[in-house]
């Protein structure tokens, strides 16, 4: 399937502005899928990466978001610092390069939360600003949420948004905003490697 051409069909057949609870994992990566998504949608940001290690770098990161968010006039959702949640997730797995089957569960635990989250809230959509970078797997990120989209009566929004160009307008939007830009996804384990 063509995540990207799947998400434009979605936003060209919206009648009105539907509510989006999405996920974001930091502000460089969520500045395209804002910039594409902000007409469409009435979007609320959720923080919430319990991968993101040390907890110092973690509210770092946090705080870059919120200072964009306040730029893209955007409510946020923030979430406590919840690193244990991933050690159990990753638990067996440290040694995996980036990519395997330990991304694959970080990616289901952060849209679980937001699936969870968005249908407790009653947003009509949930997605996630995961498939901007070239190093997420954007199949099963997609997989992942439309899995959880039947368990848990909340639309996803399916996306692919390295297509046109989207990561190197990241990079872009980055140096206009003035955004700190890690140089690592956030997980201890893939540091390391």
């Amino acid at each position: 399937m063509n995540y990207h051409k799947e998400m434009l069909s979605i936003i060209a057949n919206l009648e009105k502005k539907e509510t989006l609870l999405l996920h974001t994992c930091c502000a460089p990566c969520s500045t395209t899928v804002l910039m594409a998504l902000k007409d469409y949608f009435d979007i609320t940001v959720l923080y919430y990466n319990p991968n993101i290690e040390p907890e110092e770098e973690y509210l770092k990161r946090k705080e870059e978001q919120k200072r964009l968010l306040k730029e893209f006039n955007i409510k946020f959702l923030d979430c406590d610092y919840d690193g244990k949640s991933f050690k159990k997730i990753a638990k067996g797995l440290e040694e995996e390069k980036e990519r395997g089957r330990r991304c694959y569960k970080c990616y289901h635990l952060r849209l679980l939360y937001t699936a969870k989250k968005a249908e407790k809230l009653g947003f009509t959509y949930f997605g996630t600003s995961l498939t901007v970078s070239p190093y997420k797997v954007s199949n099963w990120i997609n997989e992942i949420g439309n899995n959880l989209s039947k368990e848990y009566n909340v639309k996803f929004l399916f996306s692919d948004f390295k297509k046109e160009n989207g990561y190197l307008k990241s990079i872009e939007y980055s140096k206009k905003y003035h955004l700190y830009r890690q140089n690592y996804c956030g997980c201890i384990y893939s540091k390391n490697k």
